[in-house]
């Protein structure tokens, strides 16, 4: 059994995680999905002071308050940023480190540094013309498409998203992240690739190649960026998979 810390990325909360974490329950798993400040059920804390940081500090705690050990620390999409940033923190907590369709950070990196310009002047101007000059709400889908695909969602899938996801504080996006720390020799890293990542990798792309390589064991899912929506009973049967190859 593996104790699974599901970390949703941006716009979503633990909700989005549903389906899976029964699915990995179901496998004898423990799943427990989080929903980092000023999201989901958490957004009466959202400010202009929520930043990086904050979602950072949510991830250890969330970890550390519950005493949880053999942690199997799953960061999705935007969830990658914070996720480095906790994980060196966690120390002999953390057992395995999954980057679900996205990618470590290097220090002084956000995620605003791997999208393209101009998708990113069009997130700023989201944020000034309907988030109050802090807050991006979920951007329109031709938009979000333009760098996250949305394959696999189907109209039921896409309006749940629409009608659950709660706006981002920008400040998550434009935050650099000031130390990735060092993982323990004994950390599991993996990447479960989907479409997105996937393309990326066998791209060859100089900044990711290192995902190719030892330490590293990569995984595909074959679906668009949004798997715990799209094929999520898929996706505990790859996190499954992951977990029980290491046994």
């Amino acid at each position: 059994m593996a104790t699974f810390v599901l970390v949703p990325g941006a716009w979503l909360g633990a909700w989005a995680w549903e389906v899976t974490a029964h699915a990995l329950r179901e496998r004898g798993h423990a799943a427990l999905p989080m929903t980092l400040t000023g999201l989901g059920e958490r957004s009466a804390l959202a400010t202009p002071e929520v930043g990086l940081g904050t979602h950072i500090d949510d991830i250890t705690a969330f970890v550390v308050e519950q005493d949880l050990r053999e942690v199997t620390l799953v960061a999705h999409s935007y969830a990658a940023v914070p996720v480095t940033g906790a994980a060196a923190r966690l120390g002999p907590r953390l057992e395995r480190l999954v980057y679900l369709d996205s990618a470590p950070f290097a220090e002084d990196t956000c995620l605003l540094d791997v999208m393209p310009d101009d998708v990113v002047d069009q997130l700023h101007r989201q944020v000034a013309e309907h988030g109050d000059g802090w807050r991006l709400p979920l951007p329109p889908f031709e938009l979000l498409s333009r760098f996250s695909t949305l394959e696999g969602l189907d109209e039921v899938q896409l309006d749940r998203m629409r009608t659950r996801a709660t706006p981002q504080p920008f400040s998550t996006f434009q935050q650099r992240l000031t130390h990735a720390g060092e993982l323990g020799p004994d950390v599991d890293h993996v990447v479960v690739a989907c479409h997105d990542a996937k393309a990326l990798l066998d791209a060859g792309v100089p900044t990711l190649d290192f995902l190719n390589q030892s330490p590293w064991r990569r995984f595909h899912l074959p679906t668009g960026h949004w798997p715990m929506l799209s094929t999520p009973v898929q996706l505990a049967e790859r996190l499954d998979a992951v977990v029980s190859s290491t046994c």
